[in-house]
Formats: C-alpha cells, structure tokens, sequence
C-alpha cells in the first residue's frame, strides 16, 4: 500500500510540474518544412523557370565523374561544367554525380549540355516531388528519395535524389553531401571484370536504386529499435514525455511512408514498361528491388500500427492510474467523512453537552473515531477496494 501510495503521490507531482513548466513557459512548436517544403518565390512562375525549392546548403555545387568499362576506370571530382560531356566509346558508361543544388545556373548548364527538357530540370530543383519516372526520348527521368536516420534527434532525414539515365550515362542530383553510393563506387573501382563494369548505365541506375532501397532496411531497423524501447518504457513508467516521443515517432513513419509507398508504382513501371533504355536482363533485378520495397512497406506498417496501439496503451495506462488515484482520495475522505461529523458535532457552541464535562469524554471520543477509521479501513480492505 505504501508503495503504491507513493507512486500515485509521485505521478501527481510529476503532472503538476509539468503543468507548471507549460504555464510558465509559452509552448511554440517547432516547425518543420520536411512534409511540406515552402515554395518560396515558385507559386506563378512560368514553367521550366528554375527555382530551388528546398533547403539551401551551405557547400558549393560540385560535380564527381566516374568514367569506365569492362578493363578501364577513370575517377575525377570537382569538375567544370564544360568538362562533363564528351564522346564516350562503345561499352563506356559515365556516372556524373551533382552535389548541391542551390546553384540553379549550374544546373541550367548541365541541363542544357545533356539536352534535358526544361521541366525535367525544373523538376531536379524542385525537392518536394513525390517518388516518380518520366520516360522521354533519349533518357529516363527517375526520382527517388534517400533516408537517413540521425541517431543524436531520432529523426529521419530525407533528401531527393534525380537520376538521368542515357545510352551511356547516369546523371545523378543529390541536395547535400554525404550519400549511401560509397558500396556502388567501391565495387565500380575493384570490381573489375565484374558485372556492374560489364553492363551499362541501365545496371548502374539500378545499383544506385538497389542502395537506396537497401538503406530502407536499416533505417527500419534503427526505428524499430528505437520505438522498441519506447513501448518497454510505455509499459514499465509512462510519462508525459513518452507521449510526446509517440507523437514523435507517428510523425517519423508519416515522413517515411510518404517516401516509399510512390516508389512500389516507380519500380513497377520500370520493370514491367518497355523502353529502349532499360534491357530486358536489368528488368530482373528491378524486380527483386520492387519484391524489397514491398517487404519494406509491410514493416512500415507494422510499425505505424504498433505506434497507434502505444498510443491507445497510454491513454489506457494513464486513465487507470488516474481511477487509482480518484479511488485512494475517495477511500481516504470515506474515512475522513464520519471523523469530521463527530468533530463536527462536538464542535456545536451549545450549553448543555453532557459529554463535554465527562472527566473520559475526551479520550473516549477519540477512541471511538480511532475504531470507526480502523473499522472502515478494515472493512475497505475485506471488500478489495484498497
């Protein structure tokens, strides 16, 4: 009974801080632009007109050349924009790599040399598009969006990702530096005689896709933990901050759900429609990152779910401790209520009270209300109300 006295005594101190924090500091939510991104001056533009939209970095726009065949690879970074197109020989594939895309000139320049349609480059500057793929003459447009999970904020970083693939190029656009391609670029500079140096920029585009994809499982695995040890918290001590972690975190999978589930429709289309750009054999494998995508929205909901029931666990959890709490207080004044009637009685100014000039009126009474107190509480007791 004790302990348990002191742990709902313990959780209306904790309610009443909290309150007071609340009251004495405004409460200003933070907002974030990563569901929506502010548009800025876009809304009105004319169409093809190159606006960023997005968040600007703070790293000037680079450009990264990966050139290379079955026998031979040539690495070079930071390169001129008039330093990018040149003629390349049969069964040689360029990957460019653009990091940043603040620089709309830049990007209007690369456009411009690899002949993009002017939508296509407005769409690369444009970081707010949904998974899609655009199928033109000579080249696929491909968005897609890479996540990241920061450890330090448990929050998910997204960033779009543009991939261009033409007859013997990648082209990809990535916001800021730091990306999940390190495996790819590794097996292009060891993999010699391998297949991703065998095949064309289609089984490229494919590796950048399928380590996309891949880093899903791990940020998967970093959430699940996390809102694993949420849900032990849940169970063994809930407080206000584990409904604000819930809350967190429902909004984490929201962010996420919004990436992954358009890219089911991006892959189907790639391996199903038929275009002169992807070869039959790259189809194949298109087809087991789709098998991927789908395993990782199944997770993606089970997650979610888990993190509804956390939700409906809490208010469970934090309304039956509230009955608890009502149900001491009521047991407490249900001893208190006769004590304080007999006080109450003899607290009457009358001039005649026998009882008051009794030489063992005064312990008798005492007594009698230390019984009626033992007697309730036994008889609470006997009933299992404490």
């Amino acid at each position: 009974m004790e302990r348990t006295l002191r742990a709902n005594i313990a959780f209306i101190l904790g309610v009443v801080e909290t309150a007071l924090i609340l009251m004495a500091k405004p409460h200003h939510p933070h907002r974030s632009a990563r569901l929506i991104k502010k548009r800025g001056k876009k809304p009105g533009a004319a169409p093809g007109t190159l606006i960023h939209v997005g968040e600007v970095s703070g790293v000037d726009t680079t450009i990264d050349l990966i050139h290379y065949d079955a026998s031979h690879l040539d690495e070079r970074n930071s390169l001129d924009v008039s330093q990018c197109r040149h003629e390349s020989n049969v069964g040689q594939t360029a990957w460019y790599n653009i990091t940043g895309l603040h620089n709309a000139e830049i990007i209007r320049s690369i456009g411009n040399l690899f002949q993009l349609h002017p939508l296509v480059q407005e769409d690369i500057l444009n970081t707010d598009h949904r998974p899609k793929i655009e199928v033109h003459d000579t080249y696929l447009y491909v968005v897609i969006k890479m996540l990241q999970f920061d450890h330090s904020h448990r929050t998910v970083q997204m960033e779009q990702v543009s991939l261009i693939i033409g007859d013997d190029y990648v082209l990809s656009f990535q916001e800021r530096v730091g990306d999940v391609f390190d495996g790819v670029r590794e097996r292009l500079r060891h993999g010699h005689g391998r297949r991703i140096r065998q095949l064309g920029p289609d089984y490229l585009a494919y590796a950048l896709i399928d380590a996309v994809v891949d880093n899903y499982f791990v940020l998967l695995e970093n959430l699940g933990d996390a809102i694993e040890d949420l849900e032990a918290e849940l169970l063994i001590r809930p407080t206000p901050d584990t409904l604000n972690q819930i809350h967190h975190y429902k909004r984490e999978m929201l962010l996420l759900r919004k990436a992954v589930w358009p890219l089911r429709e991006v892959l189907s289309s790639l391996s199903r429609d038929e275009n002169v750009i992807l070869s039959q054999d790259i189809r194949v494998y298109l087809r087991d990152v789709y098998d991927h995508t789908i395993h990782i929205i199944d997770n993606i909901e089970t997650l979610r779910d888990l993190l509804s029931g956390m939700l409906d666990l809490y208010m469970s959890s934090v309304s039956q401790r509230m009955n608890e709490i009502m149900k001491v207080l009521t047991l407490f004044a249900s001893i208190f209520m006769p004590l304080t009637f007999i006080v109450g009685v003899y607290g009457m100014n009358f001039d005649y009270m026998p009882e008051l000039r009794w030489h063992w009126g005064y312990p008798s009474i005492m007594a009698f209300m230390l019984a009626t107190g033992v007697g309730l509480f036994a008889y609470f007791r006997w009933r299992k109300w404490w």
